[in-house]
């Protein structure tokens, strides 16, 4: 699927039901290639994003790319609720993000943030919308999150060609 392609029925009214969005990364080897997944549901409507990475990459990247890639997706400033088996995004975005912002992109130990640019992009993609971030357990069951596992691992297979 066209990651551009926007996700909305153009002849539907704005919803305030959340739509609801489930990401993935995936790396062979860490650095490797790499691939990241994408699952989004809004009422009656699904659509399946994916893509990879030659790399090398790694694990944390894809993670982030495709939490990215989920909310540039949304045509319109949404609801959304963002399910992720990432403790890495899930604590980025949560707490960590205000005082990396607050000190020019440094750690509190004064070091670079690692994939800083990920992190400004993803930071930016969320201003238009309301998140709500929720961790998942990973490999537990729940539907969407294998979803967009197996979509991840699809990308990854398609960076290895």
């Amino acid at each position: 699927m066209n990651p551009s392609a926007g996700f909305y029925d153009p002849d539907s009214p704005p919803s305030s039901a959340p739509v609801q969005v489930w990401t993935d990364g995936a790396c062979s080897g860490n650095p490797g290639p790499g691939g990241w997944g994408v699952l989004l549901r809004h009422g009656q409507h699904t659509k399946e994003l994916s893509g990879g990475d030659a790399g090398p990459t790694t694990n944390n990247r894809m993670e982030l790319t495709a939490a990215i890639r989920a909310l540039t997706a949304l045509t319109r400033p949404s609801n959304v609720v963002l399910h992720t088996d990432s403790t890495y995004v899930r604590n980025g975005i949560q707490s960590w993000l205000p005082g990396w912002k607050r000190n020019g992109w440094r750690t509190a130990g004064r070091q670079p943030v690692k994939n800083a640019e990920l992190w400004q992009e993803l930071d930016a993609a969320c201003q238009k919308h309301q998140v709500e971030w929720r961790w998942v357990k990973g490999h537990a069951g729940d539907p969407g999150n294998e979803r967009a596992d197996a979509l991840a691992n699809e990308g990854l297979a398609g960076a290895r060609r």
